[in-house]
């Protein structure tokens, strides 16, 4: 399928097209110009929400559940869940999409599983395209789970509108809650299972992490939501919060400029791989091997080994 027929289907809405759509992404089809310029004017409309937290926190449960709480105000929703790739196989199990096959026949519902393929941050490679598709396809709100993540894998922030970073009872002490780089970047807080033993003292140490930084009246103060997901409790103050998340962005002007940040963010990171692309061969052809052995043996300094590659690339290597 050419790019102008497989761009107007995508805008229509075409599911099997926009299956096609986010797997040329994923395998950087050369098609991938084309239908980017195509879809280009016909994005920036949709709310981006992503949920992140430490694996067995609950993501898909709740993303399953907010789903819900979307679709019973009449929107459309799409689903972007992220699965962590095998590092010795390369394989992923794309699972999170079976908590939610309650919605699998729900026309108004999109469900994509990505594989990271080995990308850091909790996020794909891909996923700054896929959104992108997802929005010109005409979805309302796009969901975005990551994979199981750490104290620093923090790139949701950088491609949502809203994150919502989940904990649960049992996190660790008040010094674990201040010293998690992923906490920081929580717009809206939800403290899943909550009917467990320790959520109250949870939900007191991140009140005390939120309290040490220093805000004006004007800034959004990130609120916390006590949620059982998988019985739906706190779902809809959950989304709630959100959407005044939203609201305050709007209003703030602040939502304009993450957008142009992402955007920022995604040029320069298609720059870098181009840049990487177009090394393998320099690479190859100026000898690294070569410059790695003189490297290695105090003959010549990584910097200017640095220098050489990026004469062969055409690029000005001074600062």
């Amino acid at each position: 399928m050419n790019a102008p027929p497989l761009v107007e289907r995508v805008r229509a809405g075409d599911r099997r097209a926009l299956a096609r759509a986010i797997t040329l992404v994923e395998n950087g089809a050369e098609e991938l110009r084309p239908i980017m310029a195509g879809l280009a004017p016909h994005t920036g409309r949709a709310r981006v929400v992503g949920f992140t937290g430490s694996p067995g926190v609950g993501k898909s449960t709740t993303t399953n559940a907010v789903v819900r709480a979307v679709r019973a105000q009449g929107r459309s929703v799409a689903v972007l869940a992220v699965d962590p790739s095998s590092p010795f196989t390369g394989g992923a199990l794309l699972g999170d999409r079976v908590r939610m096959q309650e919605h699998a026949t729900d026309p108004d519902v999109y469900i994509r599983s990505m594989a990271n393929r080995g990308h850091l941050g909790g996020l794909s490679w891909a996923t700054p395209h896929a959104l992108r598709l997802l929005d010109a396809a005409g979805f309302d709100v796009i969901l975005v789970e990551t994979v199981g993540v750490g104290q620093a894998e923090v790139e949701i922030a950088g491609q949502a509108d809203t994150t919502v970073v989940l904990c649960a009872p049992g996190m660790g002490d008040a010094v674990q809650a201040a010293k998690a780089g992923v906490l920081e970047v929580a717009d809206v807080f939800a403290i899943n299972k909550a009917d467990r033993d320790g959520a109250k003292s949870t939900l007191r140490e991140l009140r005390q992490m939120i309290a040490m930084k220093d805000r004006s009246d004007e800034e959004w103060k990130p609120p916390i939501v006590m949620t059982v997901a998988s019985r739906d409790e706190g779902v809809g103050e959950l989304w709630e919060r959100i959407e005044e998340h939203v609201a305050h962005l709007e209003a703030s002007g602040e939502l304009a400029e993450r957008r142009r940040a992402r955007a920022r963010d995604e040029v320069e990171a298609i720059v870098l791989e181009l840049l990487r692309s177009r090394m393998g061969g320099v690479a190859a052809d100026s000898g690294l091997d070569t410059l790695a052995r003189e490297v290695a043996a105090g003959e010549r300094d990584p910097y200017a080994a640095a220098d050489l590659l990026l004469k062969e690339l055409g690029a000005d290597p001074t600062p």
